[in-house]
């Protein structure tokens, strides 16, 4: 037995295109959402982060990071901790009391790709975090007469 859809014209809402991971590069985002939640294992504690581009064509995509904060594995919490050092200082809040405090600043997000473990798909992974002032404006091209003179 199937589900009534009657009322639904196909012709009126624009379908759904498959999903591609963005570039990799530099991008201006901003945290959007954050939650403190238990492991799958349940052995500690992660930090879920959402972020969303803020900027250029790929404005409101959304990526995710998940920072270990509290694992049975102390490479692991150090490199969260390192991750949430680098968030910390590019959104220039260095003491936060709660996650909600780097909510909404913009900061770059560098992203590359991963192969999911389940499909081999790529996806997006955050390499990196800098501050919003390490996404500086191309220089001018050189002037017309040519480029500048050598210096020794």
């Amino acid at each position: 037995m199937g589900a009534n859809l009657t009322g639904f014209d196909a012709n009126t809402v624009n379908p759904s295109e498959p999903f591609v991971p963005l570039p990799e590069g530099r991008y201006l985002a901003i945290i959007t959402d954050s939650e403190f939640k238990p492991t799958k294992r349940g052995g500690g504690k992660l930090l879920k982060l959402t972020l969303q581009v803020v900027d250029g064509p790929h404005k409101s995509r959304k990526l995710f990071a998940n920072l270990n904060l509290e694992n049975a594995n102390a490479d692991t919490v150090r490199i969260a901790r390192a991750d949430l050092s680098a968030i910390c200082r590019a959104v220039g809040v260095l003491h936060p009391k709660d996650s909600c405090e780097l909510h909404n600043i913009p900061l770059v997000v560098v992203v590359g790709h991963k192969k999911r473990d389940d499909n081999g798909a790529l996806a997006n992974v955050i390499r990196g975090y800098e501050k919003k002032a390490a996404l500086a404006p191309a220089p001018a091209a050189a002037s017309a007469a040519g480029p500048a003179p050598w210096k020794r």
